[in-house]
């Protein structure tokens, strides 16, 4: 998604900044890209005598996003268009994040700053730069296609999802999932030759290919993985066990073909409630009447339900503590009569009566309220009142 003036850059633009972007590339409306960053430090000035930090992040196609050093002491702002130093030749990204943020994110990915994963930044990018940055662009779709269609001939059992020019034209990068190793080799070869690049083969993962192409979820909004979630946490069956929710597979499942991430959200809530709560596990109440079975749970309003056995459609609502209760008598030999649904005993609730509103000058709002006419629609409605059809009616002669 973009905005609707477009971040397209121009050759007449200064510097090679986006012309259709009034903040240089920074839009304030966060969906020009993905996992865009809010730098909450670009107001505060530093202390006096300190140097500015001197590495920014910068960000290529999707989310792939890596350190480069500032070694030219040239000021560079977020959204400037840069040239920076790649493995042979040169590539062509946006800078997403500057000062002392970078400093921050530097510190949780781990990375060093005499890292040789950190390289340099040679310039903003020029209008010439640009134009074959854009070229590149516009043949990553159709290359994609006709690498896939060298993969089916190759007969290899994988699936590439996307396609990642390098600024300069002079390598390709192609991520594909596979459920089973892949011997591409001879692909490679067929690649190199048909499309004229150095050729960079990337395994990805469902999800990761899911955070590359983006779409709309079940919720509705766009997917978590491809607009602000960075890691990917293992999700399981158990997350929705938890949460009382049925081991459904198409409604878990997200467009990735694996459990949603959102599952996770809302996990350490349910593990903390329910701690107070009996183990539900082989859970059944020994009384009288016969043996109850655990039916469900609802973890905040913190009651539980139980039928009788061979009368499995009738419930018991019983609160934890009663079930608690329960389950002590029954460790220790007593059985109670039933089970008594303690919600139904309970007094039944009031209706509601509507409060007298007070003007503030005197007087109630309650006056305007249109009031029945009485009187006259009663008799009207009177059942008993009879027409007798005997006496002339008025206006009518009589005969």
């Amino acid at each position: 998604m973009s905005c609707s003036s477009g971040c397209s850059t121009d050759k007449t633009s200064d510097g090679g900044k986006p012309a259709g972007c009034g903040s240089s590339g920074s839009c304030a409306t966060d969906s020009c890209n993905k996992l865009t960053v809010f730098d909450w430090l670009s107001d505060m000035q530093l202390p006096q005598g300190d140097k500015p930090f001197d590495i920014l992040e910068v960000r290529f196609k999707n989310s792939r996003k890596e350190f480069y050093k500032n070694t030219i002491s040239q000021k560079f702002q977020v959204g400037d268009v840069v040239a920076v130093e790649a493995a042979s030749g040169h590539d062509i990204g946006v800078v997403s994040l500057a000062g002392e943020l970078v400093r921050i994110q530097m510190k949780k990915k781990e990375v060093n700053y005499d890292s040789t994963e950190v390289r340099k930044i040679y310039r903003k990018a020029r209008p010439a730069d640009i134009d074959k940055w854009k070229e590149a662009q516009a043949l990553e779709v159709e290359t994609m296609y006709k690498a896939r269609t060298l993969a089916i001939t190759h007969g290899l059992a994988m699936k590439i999802s996307d396609v990642e020019y390098q600024g300069d034209k002079s390598k390709a990068i192609f991520y594909y999932t596979a459920d089973a190793r892949v011997d591409f080799r001879e692909l490679i070869k067929s690649m190199a030759s048909q499309f004229g690049v150095r050729v960079e083969m990337k395994q990805i993962g469902a999800r990761q290919e899911a955070s590359r192409l983006g779409g709309i979820g079940s919720c509705g909004r766009e997917l978590c993985c491809s607009t602000w979630l960075t890691d990917f946490r293992t999700v399981n069956t158990s997350a929705a066990r938890y949460q009382q929710l049925s081991l459904n597979p198409l409604k878990l499942a997200g467009q990735c073909g694996k459990l949603k991430c959102c599952l996770n959200y809302e996990l350490d809530s349910y593990l903390d409630a329910v701690k107070d709560f009996p183990q539900t596990d082989n859970l059944k109440l020994q009384t009288k009447k016969g043996r109850a079975f655990h039916q469900k749970t609802d973890i905040f309003k913190r009651q539980m339900w139980f039928s009788y056995e061979g009368n499995a459609q009738t419930f018991v609502q019983l609160t934890v503590d009663r079930v608690k209760q329960i389950v002590d008598w029954n460790k220790q030999g007593i059985q109670p009569e039933e089970l008594v649904d303690e919600v139904k005993i309970k007094t039944p609730v009031q209706p509601m009566k509507h409060p007298d509103f007070e003007m503030a000058a005197g007087g109630s709002l309650n006056r305007f309220d249109k009031k029945k006419p009485q009187g006259g629609n009663q008799q009207r409605n009177n059942p008993n009142r009879r027409r007798n059809n005997n006496q002339p009616q008025k206006g009518r002669p009589s005969k």
